[in-house]
Parts: structure tokens; C-alpha cells; sequence
């Protein structure tokens, strides 16, 4: 097309100006119309959906999703048309996959991972390991006994739904939100290595997935939760440790607000050859405020190729854990907000460059 064009753009060649006048006229038509259908063709890339817009970057831009609104026409119609990445919300932690020890319960997690692959998205898996929503029976273990049992329902998820998660969000939220440190956990008082251990188990039940860290408040590249979570990915990169990404939850309000130096915290994790995933992005307010800052948040991640996608954490304001902050992309209606309108600009106006 572009030779084809190259020629028609220049000077006629001595048989062409020998030709009739009409001939000269129909063949300056035609390219004409090869003009107009190359613009049309051009006009046509820019992305119409979340999704389409954010894979003509390399990228992904996903959701968190509820198994129980699978039957809602409207969540799926949403879901289906922008998205092609799904975080199951809840399905996948242990109290839901191991409600009672060596017993695996994966119905609602697989209606999720059926229903993605049924509509061409990808999974990420969330979250193998976590001090937060374990069964009661897990609660009561303290020691090898605890750590023994974490190993077990690692390789046993992950070894469920081998080779159909994207990533799986490994450990999560193992950090004290001050001070620098780990967080006071049973898993914790297992011993040190325990996040070791889980990405080594992990890695032995599903090679192929990606492998994540995930947390929240780490966005603020001058936060001490910040710079101890870093440390951990680097020693964990100079020693063998096999991790894949750092997950940046990113949820954000005027408590904890999307700070000026967030690129620089992706740059600097991905410099760390680790590929960065905001991986639960909400923002509460609405209006043009709330707008600006989506599309500040994902001009930072185009602007870092190894920053691989988004996922927002739900759809409709009322689908989110703090709905009352309606911090989504679409009202409680299904109706596109000016964030979300912010957002597709965004991706449109990115970069086409994929990460490495």
C-alpha cells in the first residue's frame, strides 16, 4: 500500500502524461480513493474498548470479578465488551479453594476461569498465599504444621489450573504498612523465608504462569513499605528466587493519593527486570478530578514498557468494596463515566510499543 501510494504521490511518468486527459483523471481518482481508505483504515486502529485499545499496546486492561454476577446481564454485557483480563475477586483465595484441610473446593473459581476462556481473557490467579481470609482451620496452625499446609494448598491450586493463569498473585500483602518491615502474620512467624518458599512452590506446580508479588500502599516510590518491598524483589532477583512481577494494587482516595513520583516506582521495579502490574486500581471521586487521575495513572504505565497491563477492581461503583467512594469506570447503572472516557483517551494516545 505505502509503494503503491508512493508512486501515485509523484510526478506522472512520460507515458502516463501521454495518456488521454480522462485516463489521467481516473487513475488520480483511483488514488484518491486508496488515500481515503488508508486514512479510514488509520482512523479505524484507534481502540473502541478498554481491552482492544490496551492490546494494540502489548498490554492487558482487566477486572476483578464475582463469580455471583455471572447471571447479570448488564456486569457480563460490560465485562465481555471491555476487558480481557479477569481477577477472580474472592474465588481463588484459600478460605474459598480449601474450606476444610486436604478438602478443595473449586466450583466458583472455575465458573470464572471457564467463562474467561469461553470470551478469549486471560486469568490472573489471586492469591495463593495471603495472612488475610484463610479458613478457620488454617487460623488454628501455627509453625511447620502451618507451613506444611501452605505449601499443600499452593501446589495444589496452582497445580488445578495449570497452564490457564496469565499470573498468579503468589503472596500478598505481606508488608507492615509502616516501619519497613514484614507484617506480623502466622505465616510470617513460620520463619523469614516463607514468601521464599511460596514462589518456589509455585513455580514446581505451574512453570509457566508468571509469578507475583502483590500489595497495596507500595505506589510512592519514597515510602519506606515501598522501598522494603523493592529490596525483597531484589534480593529475591540476585539469589535465583523465581519472581516474575511486582503487583501494585493502587487503591487510591484522598488518605492515599496518587502520588507525583508513580512512574518512577514502576520504572524502578521494572529495573529490577521484573515486569510491574497495577493489579486493583480504583479511585475514589468522580467528575473530572477523579478522570484526570485515571488517565494520569495509565500514561504511567504506557510509559514503562515492562508495565504490562491494569486491572481495575470491578466494574460498576456498586460492584466495589467501598462503593460508597464510587471509584470505578462505570456508574452503578452500567453507564460510562468520564473516567472511563479518560482512560480509553489514554490507551488511544499511548504508545504502540510493547513490553519487552
Amino acid at each position: 500500500m505505502d509503494k503503491l501510494l508512493a508512486r501515485g504521490s509523484g510526478s506522472l511518468s512520460a507515458a502516463a502524461r501521454s495518456r488521454p486527459r480522462t485516463a489521467v483523471v481516473s487513475m488520480m481518482a483511483g488514488v484518491a480513493v486508496i488515500a481515503a481508505t488508508v486514512a479510514v483504515a488509520t482512523s479505524a486502529s484507534a481502540g473502541t474498548t478498554l481491552g482492544a485499545s490496551a492490546a494494540e499496546k502489548g498490554r492487558y486492561f482487566g477486572t476483578a470479578v464475582a463469580a455471583n454476577k455471572l447471571s447479570d446481564a448488564t456486569y457480563v454485557g460490560i465485562l465481555n465488551r471491555e476487558f480481557n483480563m479477569v481477577t477472580p475477586e474472592n474465588e481463588m483465595k484459600w478460605d474459598a479453594t480449601e474450606p476444610s484441610q486436604g478438602q478443595f473446593s473449586y466450583t466458583s473459581a472455575d465458573r470464572i476461569v471457564s467463562h474467561a476462556q469461553a470470551n478469549g481473557m486471560r486469568v490472573r490467579g489471586h492469591a495463593l498465599a495471603w495472612h488475610s481470609q484463610q479458613p478457620g482451620w488454617a487460623q488454628n496452625l501455627s509453625g511447620t504444621a502451618l507451613r506444611q499446609a501452605m505449601v499443600n494448598h499452593i501446589t495444589q491450586v496452582a497445580t488445578h489450573y495449570k497452564g490457564k493463569i496469565y499470573a498468579w498473585d503468589v503472596v500478598n500483602e505481606a508488608f507492615a504498612d509502616s516501619g519497613g518491615g514484614r507484617r506480623d502474620s502466622n505465616l510470617q512467624r513460620t520463619g523469614n523465608d516463607w514468601i521464599e518458599v511460596a514462589f518456589r512452590t509455585a513455580r514446581a506446580a505451574d512453570p509457566a504462569a508468571k509469578l507475583c508479588y502483590n500489595d497495596y500502599n507500595t505506589d510512592n516510590w519514597t515510602w519506606e513499605k515501598t522501598q522494603a518491598v523493592y529490596n525483597m524483589v531484589k534480593d529475591f532477583k540476585a539469589r535465583g528466587v523465581p519472581i516474575d512481577c511486582v503487583g501494585l494494587q493502587s487503591h487510591f482516595n484522598s488518605g492515599s493519593p496518587y502520588p507525583s513520583n508513580y512512574r518512577t516506582t514502576l520504572q524502578n521495579f521494572a529495573a529490577l527486570g521484573v515486569d510491574v502490574q497495577i493489579t486493583e486500581l480504583d479511585i475514589e471521586g468522580s467528575g473530572s478530578t477523579q478522570a484526570t487521575t485515571y488517565g494520569n495513572v495509565v500514561r504511567d504505565c504506557l510509559a514503562v514498557s515492562r508495565c504490562t497491563g491494569i486491572t481495575v477492581w470491578g466494574i460498576r461503583d456498586t460492584d466495589s468494596w467501598r462503593a460508597s467512594g464510587t471509584p470505578l469506570l462505570f456508574d452503578g447503572n452500567g453507564n460510562k463515566k468520564p473516567a472511563y472516557t479518560a482512560v480509553l483517551d489514554a490507551l488511544n494516545a499511548g504508545g504502540t510499543t510493547p513490553p519487552p
